[in-house]
């Protein structure tokens, strides 16, 4: 006896979708079919903010090694690396990429997450940047006190500025924004030398020496940076060790800032009660970032030498720079002359960090330098004597 003829559902759906009305399947999708699609979507995500970040890289050519001009009979070549080319016009901008792409690789951000940083300068503005490439809300934790021309960059760029009337309250906030909002605190003082690779992938070292390639000293005696989250010494320190050469780093630590004393002293739990007035480098306690051991040197630069280096810089380069690469040249021009002293020829490489247009309401206004009790009479007469004869005091 022949039984009833059975049809199979994939010769008349190929598909396999349920025809209208018809009923859904007797077995329903397991937990690990949804969980596995909901991954899929996700996954999906991550590779496409990926590819969006590394596009906007690949758009951006490298930043330039400009020449600083001292007297060739001196045998000394200074090259400042130029940041203030990236998109966001600083340093920071290279951060910031690097810290995005760790808390996306990591899977601490996905789509629609909040990201959150505590910060009220360059790293917020390149960070604001990043988060609007790819969609994200963007929140950055500052002190109520915040210029409004810092406020209004980070704003133009598509962050939104969170307020605190405690600067030593934006950690805990940031912690706490992030709970709320089932965000991600991006944490760039705790995770600026873990997200960098510092083996080479044009990080800022490798770039270097490769710009330096075919200059007359190719391998820097010296290079010369600041410490804000530690990050980019790290990065530096490690790869010079890493391939093996000669060149050594030094750190330049602004005034108030605890940098200096602690790697000088051992003491890593070393705190102040203010922060530093050259923004972007400097901090009132060691950040976990700060990786003294990779680090040659290491140089105390006041306020008012900072401050009045970038302004002879700028009579030098013909533009303005930020406070951060006057406390660098201070350090360098010190550099300079020692080797001159010992009778020795060499390069040494610094960092632009960022322009100083932004800094016109504060380092380049005399009311304002005035009002911070500073006076730049004696740091300008050692930096036009150095230029002159070569000579540190």
């Amino acid at each position: 006896m022949t039984g009833p003829s059975v049809t199979n559902p994939s010769e008349t759906n190929p598909a396999g979708v349920n025809p209208a009305g018809a009923n859904p399947s007797s077995t329903p999708p397991s937990v690990a079919d949804t969980v596995d699609r909901s991954c899929a979507r996700t996954r999906s995500w991550i590779c496409d903010a990926v590819r969006v970040i590394e596009a906007d890289a690949n758009r951006s050519a490298d930043t330039h090694l400009l020449r600083y001009p001292l007297p060739p009979e001196w045998g000394i070549d200074l090259y400042l690396k130029d940041e203030s080319t990236h998109p966001t016009g600083s340093l920071k901008h290279r951060l910031a990429r690097s810290l995005f792409l760790h808390a996306i690789c990591n899977g601490w951000v996905v789509e629609d997450t909040p990201v959150i940083e505590a910060s009220s300068g360059s790293t917020a503005v390149s960070e604001a940047y990043f988060a609007k490439l790819l969609g994200l809300p963007f929140i950055a934790v500052m002190p109520r006190s915040t210029s409004e021309e810092k406020i209004a960059l980070i704003e133009w760029h598509g962050g939104t500025c969170h307020f605190v009337d405690e600067p030593s309250a934006i950690y805990d906030e940031s912690r706490r924004l992030a709970a709320s909002m089932d965000g991600h605190f991006m944490d760039q003082f705790t995770h600026a030398e873990g997200a960098t690779d510092w083996r080479g992938n044009n990080n800022i070292a490798e770039s270097i020496f490769e710009q330096m390639a075919l200059e007359r000293y190719p391998e820097p005696a010296w290079i010369v940076a600041g410490a804000g989250t530690g990050g980019t010494s790290a990065t530096l320190g490690r790869y010079i060790r890493y391939r093996r050469y000669g060149t050594r780093l030094a750190v330049v630590d602004p005034q108030h800032s605890v940098f200096f004393e602690a790697w000088r002293d051992g003491a890593p739990h070393r705190t102040s009660d203010r922060g530093s007035l050259i923004e972007g480098i400097g901090r009132p306690r060691v950040e976990p970032s700060f990786v003294g051991q990779a680090i040659d040197r290491m140089i105390k630069v006041d306020d008012a030498a900072s401050i009045a280096t970038i302004r002879s810089a700028e009579q030098v380069l013909g533009r303005r720079v930020g406070g951060s690469t006057g406390t660098n040249l201070w350090g360098v021009f010190g550099l300079v002359a020692q080797m001159r002293q010992r009778g020795e020829h060499g390069s040494i490489v610094t960092l632009l960090c960022d322009g100083g247009e932004r800094y016109a309401p504060t380092y380049y206004n005399d009311e304002w330098v005035a009002a911070q009790g500073l006076c730049l009479e004696e740091p300008l007469r050692v930096l036009e004597r150095f230029h002159r004869t070569g000579e540190w005091a």
